[in-house]
């Protein structure tokens, strides 16, 4: 008996040794990330007064109807859009910009989205000469009409969106891109917008990323959203103040060091050699978005090219957030598998060495510590706090304290995301919106935010299983 207690009071004395030490990780965590987190919000601050001068309208007004604006190439995947692809291809083609060409590319889709896109603008099937610098599935046929000369409509084999990205790539005439989701709408200006973004820079400029935006609730006409509303359902509205932080309070400072490791594949320019130069959108990532960028980064690092990733907060994409937890956990756990993957495959060897400067030495660390294996952080955190109550090693005032100063410095970030919108956007001008918005920065902190812990862990596990399937994602009517 007193055997059995020595080796009990030994594993206790061994338990409470590593929760000591367990402790001062986790405080030197989330002391990190916090500094990290203000770091990136204090440079999107700072960059926030020069892009209110930039983006006055009067300059874009001058500027939509210039000569001088590169043509772009506008590519959109589409599989299973039969619900939003006549809206999203009118919208494009309503841009005010004057020279481009939107390429709809139908990834072997089963539901009428071939049927309505052909019906709908009248298109005719054709021969035309393709480039074929990156290897794709069968396309079946590509159509037009020369009532839209800038309108072309690939109907290909199942590949993927990636493989739809590059089947478009293959065809379009531009040496700009821009990748557009079938479920989203540009603003008119857009396009002018970002490539006013591309134009201060044009030799370095590789990539600029658009800024996305929650449509629900809001009233669409012909492809324009004419009447901007904050989202009525639960899940858009707590989507719609994430959003807000993480493009506003976070791509505009890392913009700023060239630290970006995202263009959202919902709205993006992209240099077309470049993208070609990296193989293009590479299949079987549900986060090609990000792997493209890593790609392009890579490349021009190793091969010592000046180049930016760039990021554009005025050029608005409107976009469908999934409204129901279903097929919202279903986005998620793809988006976190889409995140391991790439730090395994694509970023994990340019981690901490100096050749890859700010990228190898803060974004992806960063992504890995901070993003990645935040998961796993936040459960161990919890197992810890219980073994902290078990064993009496910390009251709950010393437990209240901790959440509380943790959920200060996270909503602080928030409002700060919020001043960015309101001083620098200003899209939602009802007061009302502002305060739902404010209201739903505190509520994302109560469920939310834990629930997306468990959904990135579920990508993780479906990651280790090997499962690649994109999972469901159930369209509606862009008013709906």
């Amino acid at each position: 008996m007193r055997i059995f207690e020595y080796y009990l009071q030994q594993f206790l004395n061994f338990l409470r040794d590593f929760l000591l030490g367990y402790g001062y990780f986790a405080m030197y965590y989330a002391l990190a990330i916090t500094f990290i987190y203000f770091l990136i919000f204090a440079l999107s601050i700072r960059h926030t007064s020069p892009l209110q001068r930039g983006i006055r309208y009067n300059r874009i007004q001058k500027l939509s109807g210039s000569e001088h604006l590169p043509p772009v190439s506008l590519l959109v995947p589409a599989f299973n859009e039969e619900l939003t692809i006549k809206e999203n291809v009118r919208s494009l083609l309503a841009l005010n910009y004057p020279e481009y060409e939107v390429i709809v590319v139908n990834d072997g889709s089963n539901d009428d989205t071939t049927r309505i896109m052909i019906e709908e603008f009248q298109l005719q099937e054709i021969q035309p000469f393709v480039a074929k610098p990156i290897k794709t599935e069968k396309v079946r046929g590509y159509y037009h009409n020369p009532e839209y000369p800038n309108l072309f409509f690939i109907d290909k084999e199942n590949g993927g969106k990636a493989d739809s990205l590059n089947a478009g790539i293959n065809l379009s005439r531009h040496s700009l891109i821009s990748t557009i989701d079938a479920d989203s709408l540009l603003e008119k200006d857009a396009l002018t917008r970002i490539a006013r973004v591309y134009m201060e820079n044009p030799e370095e400029t590789v990539a600029v990323g658009g800024n996305v935006r929650i449509v629900n609730s809001c009233t669409v006409e012909d492809g324009i959203v004419k009447k901007i509303r904050f989202p009525q359902k639960v899940w858009p509205a707590l989507q719609n103040v994430e959003y807000i932080k993480a493009f506003l309070g976070g791509r505009i400072g890392w913009s700023a060091i060239n630290g970006l490791i995202i263009v959202s594949g919902a709205f993006g320019v992209f240099q077309k050699d470049k993208v070609i130069a990296v193989g293009g959108y590479r299949g079987g990532y549900p986060g090609e978005d990000m792997n493209i960028v890593i790609k392009l980064h890579r490349y021009c690092l190793e091969n010592k090219i000046p180049y930016h990733v760039a990021f554009c907060p005025d050029a608005v994409c409107w976009t469908q957030a999934p409204d129901t937890y279903r097929i919202l956990s279903s986005q998620r756990k793809r988006w976190g598998r889409g995140n391991l993957k790439n730090m395994v495959e694509e970023g994990f060897h340019m981690i901490f060495r100096p050749r890859y400067k700010v990228f190898g030495l803060l974004t992806l660390p960063y992504n890995v510590l901070f993003e990645t294996l935040n998961p796993y952080f936040r459960l161990s955190g919890l197992i810890a706090m219980l073994g902290y109550w078990l064993l009496n090693m910390a009251d709950w005032k010393t437990v209240v304290v901790f959440m509380l100063v943790n959920f200060f410095s996270c909503f602080i970030l928030s409002l700060g995301a919020l001043f960015i919108e309101e001083k620098a956007f200003n899209r939602y001008p009802k007061l009302s919106d502002l305060h739902k918005m404010m209201l739903y920065s505190v509520l994302m902190f109560f469920g939310y935010r834990q629930v997306g812990v468990l959904w990135r862990l579920m990508g993780h596990i479906d990651f280790f299983r090997n499962n690649n399937t994109w999972g469901t994602m159930v369209r509606t009517n862009f008013n709906k």
